[in-house]
């Protein structure tokens, strides 16, 4: 006979429309409006498959996705764009280097991810706009191509899951296309770079806490792209798709850099010797970069350069879902709000931010990345060691009825008291633009390392307490 998984597995053809199709038949008067014209617009949202459930779990019930594949493509497609590049470029212009909801107690922790999204966000936007400013010759500002790029990613992440794992599906593929051209109609400038400067550990190691905080701050958001996959798969077919995503697109033996990265760090080494590259480099604009790279290629390499602003839409559209599901977490009565109103809410924060930081962008990615990585070092040690060794590195060990029944939960205290002490060690170790810690000042910025090591060891006495003074 066969199992649930067995036959489930025959139905590849099966998408998320088929869920959207329970939503479009069981409308719930939680997800729609009371108001009569309301709910007819509602209604004809859902039959397009637009979806609006937000952070409340879907009934395995309506988990028949079977194409675990679409983890890999967001996370490959979030990563692998202009947004990765800039990384790369933070090496040689910023460090100075060669081309070489389970607590209740998550409040705290949604805060930091939904800060977190909200900044990664503004970044996007901000390399979005520059990118399709710099294509028009300046005709239109950043501003203009700011709201543009930001306007075109809403779309996808407004209409959710399906559409958004469609789009991250394909997206990665014009940004390859594009840096192979860069790499062929530029690769004459990159074979002399200047003189490198001798890396310092502090220079190094603070790269490498920007490379890991770029990382790890999936962390907070990751089970947002898996949310209606079958949920008896397999789960080494999860870890593989999510960790193939995220390994390939920012990962190699190289440098530890991807294509991408690396491509950030060549190209912005050769525009210090490249009249061209340097004009369009100056002020730090990303775009203005690659389109002086790409200029050779004439309107083709121009239409290169609108696909790459574009692509970085891989990113923001996940970033935008992620902190539409944040807020309903982060404001409990928000749960009653269709998810995509809350997208265009995520979206009103982020585009005034952008603006206003559009032009102190490397002062805004570093300080901005170095930080956050602290956190989610912290936040994946705690809920790694919560998963494998308190709850046996077994789903079922989760009660998903209990999600949002202060009663049932653990109270947190345990997490929030690892996480709050262990930046206590971590403050000294810092080495950011803003401050440099006494610890950091001799070894460098080892913030990251100690965070992930110190809020592990705090964490197995404090939840043990935990356990047996509240028994959950």
């Amino acid at each position: 006979m066969k199992t649930d998984l067995e036959a489930n597995t025959q139905l590849q053809a099966v998408d998320v429309q088929s869920i959207e199709g329970t939503f479009r038949d069981n409308v719930s008067q939680r997800d729609v409006p009371s108001n009569s014209h309301l709910n007819k617009w509602a209604k004809r949202l859902y039959s397009w498959g637009i979806e609006a459930r937000g952070s409340q779990p879907v009934p395995e019930e309506e988990r028949v996705d079977m194409q675990f594949s679409k983890l890999c493509w967001v996370f490959f497609s979030s990563n692998f764009n202009i947004l990765g590049f800039s990384v790369g470029t933070l090496g040689p212009v910023a460090f100075q280097l060669s081309v070489r909801d389970s607590y209740w107690g998550a409040m705290v922790p949604c805060l930091l991810n939904f800060v977190m999204l909200i900044g990664f966000g503004t970044l996007t936007s901000v390399l979005g706009g520059q990118t399709l400013a710099s294509v028009s010759d300046d005709r239109f500002s950043w501003t203009v191509g700011i709201v543009i790029f930001v306007l075109i990613s809403l779309i996808f992440s407004f209409c959710g899951y399906t559409y958004m794992h469609w789009f991250e599906r394909f997206a990665w593929v014009p940004v390859l296309i594009a840096f192979l051209v860069a790499f062929g109609v530029g690769g004459k400038h990159l074979g002399s770079p200047p003189p490198p400067v001798p890396p310092t550990a502090s220079s190094i190691l603070g790269f490498a806490g920007v490379q890991a905080g770029f990382v790890m701050t999936w962390s907070g958001s990751a089970t947002d792209f898996g949310s209606y996959l079958h949920a008896k798969a397999p789960s080494w077919k999860i870890f593989f798709y999510a960790f193939a995503g995220i390994g390939i697109s920012t990962a190699s033996p190289a440098y530890d850099q991807t294509l991408i990265q690396s491509a950030g760090v060549v190209f912005v080494v050769a525009a210090q010797s490249v009249p061209e590259w340097s004009e369009g480099y100056a002020g730090g604009n990303i775009g203005g970069l690659l389109n002086a790279v790409l200029a050779p290629a004439g309107n083709f390499g121009k239409f290169l350069t609108v696909l790459l602003s574009l692509s970085v839409s891989g990113s923001l559209i996940s970033i935008i879902y992620s902190a539409s599901l944040g807020i309903q977490i982060l404001i409990p009565a928000l749960s009653r709000v269709p998810r995509y109103f809350l997208s265009v809410a995520a979206m009103g924060i982020m585009l005034p931010l952008a603006i206003a930081g559009a032009h102190r962008f490397y002062d805004t990615i570093t300080n901005f990345i170095g930080l956050i990585g602290y956190w989610a070092s912290a936040f994946s040690a705690i809920v790694i060691i919560e998963h494998v060794y308190f709850r046996s590195n077994n789903p079922d060990n989760y009660d998903l009825d209990d999600w949002n029944v202060l009663s049932r939960l653990p109270p947190g205290i345990a997490a929030m008291s690892a996480g709050v002490l262990t930046f206590g060690l971590v403050v000294p170790c810092m080495g950011q633009a803003l401050f440099t810690g006494p610890i950091a000042k001799v070894t460098g910025d080892i913030g990251f390392e100690v965070a992930l090591i110190l809020s592990a060891l705090l964490y197995f006495p404090f939840r043990w307490l935990e356990l047996r003074m509240f028994g959950r």
